[in-house]
């Protein structure tokens, strides 16, 4: 059986002009600012605080992936089609997909198959110029910042051995994350080390998407720590009087943009941390708008419960004053059996065995579910190589359990191969009454914060802090952050921070090697294992199979 690729079938889909899709949510065609005929950016008026009570927001998250993703954001946005379906009023609302993944190791990111949020080209390459923006501002910080460290009267006195901050682009570029710049005598400036970060990783966009509007976005850009004086003194963005202007470079960024599902319901797409380096989540403001606009909100929170999920709940639902009503946990086959310990070259050769030995993954965060005192509905990714025994055998397995599980075929049927995970889901939903339950409390001290994720979470023997991490430990003390939540950098291909470990791993240490801080936006980032916030290309990049001809018709995305 031949199937259409993604980008195929985005191509051939008649897409509905926006200001149609904004009239299905109330929204005016005056409201809209307009980036041609199907893309959109809200204003952020069209928040409603007395509506957003009301609806429930369904996080989406995964069991460990394998190198090449399970599909959540293909489940997330077959799941909005689903409850559409249902009569439920439902809005999906995602991240923006990044340039390195797109043109590295995972392609485009705006779902797959028959559950795509299209423009898809669109999305997939630039959008509307958020990430540009981002990137835009923080380089104007690192800007200001080594203009105010050559400056013949000493400016600030900043201490350039105690920088830390770095230039971003939106590209995995490996070449770049270490550098020496000031280099071209005099006028070049001072001499330093520093380096590039991905655009992703930039505090820039973890502080655009825990903002609440512009206010709180130039209160947190002023908070930045920069370095510290020759004196020992703490030097922030708003000691530069940076805030302002970097505030303006993101004057549209902050507003989240509006397209649509192939079956033309709205998705709401902003803002693009990654989980493995950052909060993993769309923007506070997305959210609680699409919160305002709908009965349902389906979100995504990227790689699995350890990453994503957790950071979503002790730092995304703390800031965002909501809580999840329901936990949709993806899992396949071909996951099951790669941390069952097949090699990716054989995941579609059936292998029951396999598939039983590496259940204790998804098991591990079936229970992290249950940490965060949220009702899960497992959503079984199908793909054409799957077995009905080994499909039959996760079912049975589930059901005992105790655990609702329902086989998602959005990637080939759309919303109508999701209909059985939708009623499953607003039933969970519809009947919990609660909210979610943190894994620490931020005024515990941050080595009670990394120890409770890794432990809990993880399920980890122990934390151990190497001398550079102590070193921060004291510096973030100095800086007044200790009440603040963790947002730990770890490999998303393992619960351990050795990458290699699979399945489910058992008495490990998680190693602490330093502690990064994000002031502006309000957490500190434990850096695990060999965590790198610049990723480079693989050995075959994405990239070498695309290309546009003289019609201006895309290949290769997908």
């Amino acid at each position: 059986m031949t199937f259409k690729s993604d980008l195929e079938i985005a191509q051939a889909s008649k897409l509905k002009p926006i200001v149609e899709i904004a009239k299905t949510l109330g929204i005016k065609e005056d409201d809209l600012e307009l980036y041609g005929k199907y893309k959109a950016k809200l204003p952020l008026a069209l928040t409603d605080e007395s509506k957003i009570a009301n609806a429930k927001l369904i996080l989406v998250t995964a069991m460990t992936p394998t190198p090449a993703g399970e599909g959540k954001t293909t489940t997330s946005i077959g799941l909005c089609e689903g409850l559409n379906k249902l009569g439920k009023k439902t809005t999906v609302v995602l991240r923006e997909p990044s340039l390195g993944p797109v043109f590295g190791m995972k392609g485009g990111a705006a779902g797959g198959g028959f559950s795509q949020v299209v423009p898809m080209e669109d999305i997939n390459l630039h959008f509307t110029g958020d990430f540009a923006a981002i990137e835009k501002a923080n380089n104007l910080l690192a800007a200001l910042i080594d203009n105010d460290i050559q400056k013949p009267d000493g400016g600030l006195g900043i201490d350039p051995r105690t920088v830390e901050w770095k230039r971003v682009m939106d590209m995995n570029d490996r070449a770049l994350r270490n550098i020496v710049s000031g280099l071209g005598g005099k006028s070049g400036g001072m001499i330093r080390e520093t380096g590039f970060n991905i655009t992703a990783a930039s505090e820039i966009m973890a502080i655009l998407c825990l903002a609440k509007n512009l206010n709180d976005l130039k209160e947190k850009i002023g908070n930045i720590y920069i370095g510290d004086t020759y004196q020992k003194k703490a030097v922030f963005a708003k000691d530069l009087n940076a805030q302002g202007a970097v505030a303006l470079l993101l004057k549209e960024a902050i507003k989240p943009n509006l397209v649509q599902t192939l079956e033309g319901n709205p998705a709401i797409i902003h803002g693009g941390p990654f989980a493995n380096i950052a909060q993993g989540a769309n923007s506070i403001i997305a959210t609680r708008m699409g919160m305002s606009l709908s009965d349902f909100v389906v979100t995504e929170a990227g790689f699995g419960s350890d990453l994503g999920a957790e950071k979503f709940i002790d730092i995304v639902s703390g800031y965002g004053g909501f809580s999840p009503y329901a936990v949709v946990l993806v899992a396949t086959i071909r996951a099951l059996k790669y941390h069952g310990g097949i090699e990716r070259e054989k995941l579609t050769e059936s292998n029951l065995d396999a598939v039983k030995a590496g259940f204790a993954n998804l098991e591990k965060h079936i229970e992290n579910t249950k940490i965060f005192g949220l009702p899960a509905v497992i959503s079984l990714n199908r793909f054409i190589t799957d077995s009905e025994e080994e499909i039959s055998w996760v079912m049975e397995k589930c059901k005992e359990l105790g655990v609702q599980i329902a086989l998602a075929e959005g990637w080939e049927k759309g919303g109508a191969g999701m209909k059985e995970l939708a009623e499953k889901v607003s039933q969970a939903a519809e009947s919990f009454e609660g909210k979610c339950w943190p894994v620490y409390q931020w005024k515990d001290s941050i080595q009670e914060k990394i120890e409770a994720v890794a432990i809990k979470i993880y399920g980890a023997k122990g934390v151990e802090f190497l001398p550079k991490a102590r070193q921060n430990l004291n510096k973030i003390e100095r800086l007044g952050l200790s009440d603040k939540p963790v947002c730990i950098a770890k490999t998303q291909n393992s619960f351990s921070d050795d990458a290699k470990k699979r399945g489910r791993p058992k008495d490990f240490i998680i190693t602490v090697r330093e502690i990064e801080v994000a002031a502006g936006a309000g957490f500190v980032i434990p850096i695990t294992g060999d965590m790198l916030r610049m990723p480079g290309l693989p050995n075959v990049p994405a990239a070498m199979g695309m290309d546009i001809d003289n019609d201006g018709k895309i290949s290769g995305l997908s």
